[in-house]
């Protein structure tokens, strides 16, 4: 009995990782579909949010195959506050904000990393969103609202519920990386300079300093693009 609870003890332990850690030039790596498996993140956020900008790197091969969530920020009453899905029906990138989703469309290219970055801010609903340090059009997404701070924070999959509710038919196959996010919207110089891998200080979510919880089969490794 004693060595079938130690067996348990130790699977528990593999199968969910924490840390803080400075992953630069380090990425989290998703090597198979999978409906309990993902990260989620811990914020240095402590009030509701008017403004922000995520930035991040993500590396598939299923773009022209189907859907996959990539960054999900989920609240007790909507789970799609914020979400950054990459849609093969629209061809393109959705973000949303407090529910209401937006697509930025983007052409057919082969498998290659992408680095993406989403901002919004409340006062003039104004929502930006760039593809390896070229900007779309800008478009406008719900003016006047405030993000919750009381979030679940997951990397890989969509939450269809607080915390959880995956399907494994949306999860992410491949890489993430270069996960930060500050509490306003980035100039589109400061945007260039994260894209050259420079950085302004994130405020929300630190690539440098961060806090995760690992479930599942997700890896760390060196990451694959320069």
């Amino acid at each position: 009995m004693e060595k079938l609870w130690w067996c348990f003890l130790v699977l528990t332990s593999l199968s969910n990782v924490s840390g803080q850690t400075d992953m630069h030039k380090k990425a989290f790596v998703f090597p198979k579909e999978s409906a309990s498996s993902y990260v989620s993140l811990k914020a240095q956020l402590k009030k509701p949010l008017r403004a922000f900008t995520i930035c991040l790197h993500v590396y598939s091969e299923l773009n022209p195959t189907r859907g996959y969530g990539i960054f999900s920020y989920a609240i007790k009453s909507e789970a799609n506050e914020i979400l950054i899905f990459w849609s093969k029906g629209g061809g393109g990138y959705i973000f949303a904000v407090g529910g209401t989703e937006l697509l930025f469309s983007v052409p057919e290219t082969t498998a290659a990393p992408a680095h993406i970055c989403a901002s919004w801010e409340s006062a003039s609903g104004i929502a930006e969103f760039w593809v390896d340090g070229k900007p779309k059009v800008r478009k406008s997404l719900r003016k006047g609202y405030t993000v919750k701070s009381e979030a679940v924070i997951i990397l890989g999959q969509d939450q269809d519920s607080f915390g959880g509710d995956f399907d494994i038919n949306q999860s992410l196959v491949g890489d993430i990386g270069n996960v930060n996010m500050w509490d306003f919207v980035l100039s589109p110089e400061e945007i260039n300079t994260v894209y050259l891998d420079g950085t302004f200080n994130p405020n929300i979510l630190d690539w440098r300093e961060l806090k995760y919880d690992i479930h599942g089969e997700v890896f760390i490794k060196p990451q694959l693009w320069s």
